[in-house]
């Protein structure tokens, strides 16, 4: 089980503290709501979730294996409903493989793995989140 404290700061900012590590990080609004752009703001955090949950659920199948992922990328495009009630509508999502580092023939295997990240799975099935992969050869 983990825990987080979040607080409000003021002026359209957040906090949040991890308490195992003790971190904090802050949030702002989006610009297009009257925030200043500052920080991620907590629908960015979804974003930035699936992304480094993605990396983060691949590296460990690849690491049992004996893989190396490290510079795999992960993008993620966040975008917001244009009607009511604001929420994320899309999450779509691109993995790029570094070249040599998943064998052709367990492609499929590591593309189920990326996913099933536990993100991926939480979302919501309104929100339009394909992941597609590509490739460097």
């Amino acid at each position: 089980m983990t825990s987080i404290h979040a607080q409000f700061e003021g002026g359209m900012k957040s906090s949040a503290t991890h308490d195992d590590s003790g971190f904090t990080l802050m949030t702002n609004a989006p610009t297009d709501i009257g925030g200043d752009g500052s920080s991620f703001s907590p629908t960015d955090l979804v974003a930035g979730a699936l992304g480094t949950c993605i990396g983060t659920t691949m590296g460990m199948f690849a690491k049992r294996h004996e893989i190396d992922l490290t510079g795999l990328k992960i993008h993620v495009i966040k975008e917001m409903s244009t009607d009511t009630p604001r929420r994320i509508s899309s999450l779509q999502t691109t993995v790029t493989v570094p070249a040599g580092r998943i064998p052709l023939d367990q492609r499929d295997t590591y593309e189920r793995v990326g996913r099933s990240c536990p993100v991926h799975k939480s979302l919501h099935p309104d929100i339009n989140a394909p992941i597609d992969f590509v490739y460097e050869d």
